[in-house]
């Protein structure tokens, strides 16, 4: 028996921590907490039914993810957005993703690109069923699945961080369908250099649906 077989039979079991955690993730990824909006963190013990224990493990970990913010007299508040500094996320994620996608399409195999194609489809899907609430969830998939494809561990959480900022905004600024037409159409160009294993197209597809994005979003708001 391997020495370490014992240990991978254990089923990971999440803290009531990690729960709170996952759950207030989710409610400022989505807008159930919005920028701004302050933390009651005895509310959120009688909600959970717990003690503040694990709510203040929890909120220390958003503290530190930067979702949270811990003022002086205001006390713990959802992160604001802060469109000034909405540029150079669209920078960080030209210059990351397009790395991202040049490691992919040296490393793409036909598992990973069927699941890219199918989140694409369920984006077309969506699209066409004018189920525009879906398209922030498959959009982030859709890279973060990319980003997994590059095989470093490091890019995949640097995509995710600026992701969920992105994703923040777009919760005061929203996408429209066509909006996300560009989007779609934007990937698609993305997955055929995937499929063509074509690392400069690859990189390049991206360049130009991020700083498209950019140019909408960040540039109309001022």
């Amino acid at each position: 028996m391997d020495r370490t077989s014992w240990a991978e039979r254990i089923p990971a079991v999440k803290s009531k921590a990690d729960l709170v955690y996952e759950s207030l993730y989710n409610a400022i990824a989505q807008g159930g907490l919005r920028p701004g909006e302050r933390i009651n963190m005895d509310e959120l013990a009688r909600r959970f039914g717990i003690s503040k224990i694990p709510i203040r493990e929890a909120v220390k970990r958003l503290e530190s993810d930067g979702l949270l913010v811990s003022r002086m007299h205001a006390g713990i508040t959802v992160t604001p957005i802060d469109v000034a500094e909405m540029r150079g996320v669209f920078l960080a994620r030209e210059a990351i993703e397009a790395l991202v996608a040049q490691l992919a399409a040296e490393r793409m195999d036909d598992a990973r690109l069927a699941e890219l194609e199918s989140i694409q489809r369920a984006m077309h899907d969506a699209l066409a069923a004018g189920a525009l609430e879906k398209m922030a969830e498959l959009n982030s998939r859709f890279h973060r699945t990319l980003a997994r494809s590059a095989g470093y561990r490091v890019l995949h959480d640097l995509t995710g961080q600026l992701l969920l900022t992105i994703r923040r905004y777009r919760i005061t600024v929203p996408m429209g369908d066509r909006d996300w037409r560009s989007v779609v159409a934007e990937h698609d160009v993305i997955v055929d250099a995937l499929r063509r294993r074509d690392p400069v197209a690859a990189a390049d597809a991206v360049r130009a649906h991020i700083g498209s994005q950019a140019v909408h979003e960040v540039e109309c708001a001022f």
